[in-house]
């Protein structure tokens, strides 16, 4: 299982590589790496208290593969965007791989994700506002796109007060 300390950290390599896509002869390795991005959230919940969804990437995972746990798990394999809002909004992110930085960006206010699930059935999905922003950030890391990287400008940075 990963943990916390499995989380890659600013400044390491890998988190600047642009992932390959998920494999249909990978598809049975897709629920492990779930598992272990799932713990690897739990752990930075309950270290930060925060933590909605996490890229593969940032495990090491060099996969185009996120997992969001809100309400209920949620597996988006080789995810796209359309229907990306011209309406855009600022806020201050987050980042497991930097817990203690945040960042203000901005981003589309409303989009459509296409994946696969974790079964590699095709689903869609728009999502508006906070869900939105999590799955922009979270696609960003596929791409190798932190969000040091859309900051607003040279003052968006603060620490997280603990």
């Amino acid at each position: 299982m990963k943990t916390r300390h499995d989380i890659l950290l600013l400044g390491d390599p890998r988190l600047y590589a642009v992932c390959e896509p998920v494999r249909p002869d990978e598809q049975s390795l897709v629920a492990g790496w779930v598992a272990d991005l799932h713990s690897a959230m739990q752990d930075v919940r309950a270290r930060y208290g925060f933590g909605r969804a996490i890229a593969a990437p940032q495990l090491g995972i060099m996969k185009r593969l996120i997992y969001m746990h809100i309400d209920k798990p949620v597996v988006f394999v080789n995810p796209t965007f359309t229907n990306l809002s011209d309406e855009r909004f600022e806020l201050w992110d987050d980042c497991m791989s930097f817990p203690n930085l945040l960042v203000r960006v901005s981003r589309h206010k409303s989009l459509t994700i296409n994946y696969l699930d974790e079964h590699f059935q095709p689903q869609q999905w728009h999502m508006t506002d906070a869900l939105s922003e999590l799955l922009q950030h979270e696609y960003d890391h596929l791409d190798g796109i932190l969000c040091t990287m859309r900051a607003v400008d040279d003052r968006a940075f603060r620490y997280r007060d603990l």
